[in-house]
């Protein structure tokens, strides 16, 4: 494990203990959103009628500092799903990434999509609590847990009707593909270095099971990449620096889903 991963984990393992305490399980299954049906993250990257690309929202990152700190969760979500995304992304640590449960409790609020929340999910209470805030789906890093943690937290998530996005970073975390997962994503973010390359996505296709929805996650900034990735098999495209950065992120990713729809000129 990276350096900050290991610190963020140990800072998450820290916040769900003092959360346990503060919101009890039985209060987290009262909201209004732990009664209500999921979307699915799955089928809505295959839909014909949708872009495949994930928009997130993003307001700061470890490795860069903050990207778009006053960005508004309702109005970039809204703008996101109106230029064609296929699901939503929210960042909910605050820590590292400048987020928070409301941030997704308000796109929830606003949109009738997947939100997938994006957070480093190490304990069972997170699931629930993902699923209390409106989340349709959960991340699970591959490379922060082991196979037998992957199977036990999706299997929690599967049963609350939540979906799995499991995310690799290389060959050696493939065995930790399993039945409860439904989307495996491919980020081609180096961990130790930070830096992204397309190749780690290119080099690991051949080896990700043939039923799963397969996504590609960071680095991709150029249309080009994504009609390149589509060629090579993936399904769906994780974006959110390259919006967010942009002074109206909702407009970046508009512009973006209308240049990959073009028909490729000859």
């Amino acid at each position: 494990m990276s350096d900050i991963l290991e610190k963020i984990v140990a800072q998450k393992r820290k916040e769900v203990e003092q959360n346990k305490a503060l919101y009890p399980v039985a209060l987290l299954e009262k909201t209004i959103y732990y009664e209500t049906p999921t979307v699915s993250l799955s089928k809505y990257l295959l839909r014909p009628d949708k872009s495949g690309i994930i928009a997130e929202f993003k307001r700061k990152s470890p490795s860069k500092g903050f990207i778009n700190p006053y960005a508004q969760v309702e109005e970039v979500s809204i703008g996101y799903m109106q230029s064609g995304a296929s699901a939503l992304s929210v960042l909910t640590d605050h820590e590292f990434f400048g987020g928070s449960n409301a941030d997704l409790t308000t796109a929830r609020n606003f949109n009738f999509c997947p939100i997938l929340r994006k957070d480093f999910t190490v304990d069972p209470y997170q699931i629930v609590e993902a699923k209390s805030i409106g989340a349709d789906a959960i991340l699970l890093i591959a490379e922060a847990l082991t196979a037998t943690e992957v199977k036990a937290l999706a299997g929690t998530a599967k049963s609350l009707g939540l979906e799995v996005l499991l995310e690799l970073h290389g060959e050696e975390q493939l065995d930790k593909i399993c039945d409860e997962i439904h989307v495996v994503g491919i980020n081609n973010r180096n961990l130790k270095t930070f830096v992204t390359s397309i190749e780690s996505s290119e080099r690991l296709f051949p080896h990700l099971p043939s039923e799963k929805v397969k996504i590609s996650e960071s680095g991709i900034s150029d249309p080009d990449t994504v009609v390149h990735l589509r060629e090579v098999g993936y399904q769906g495209f994780l974006i959110g620096e390259q919006f967010m950065k942009h002074p109206e992120p909702a407009k970046a990713c508009a512009r973006f889903i209308q240049q990959i729809a073009k028909p490729t000129l000859a």
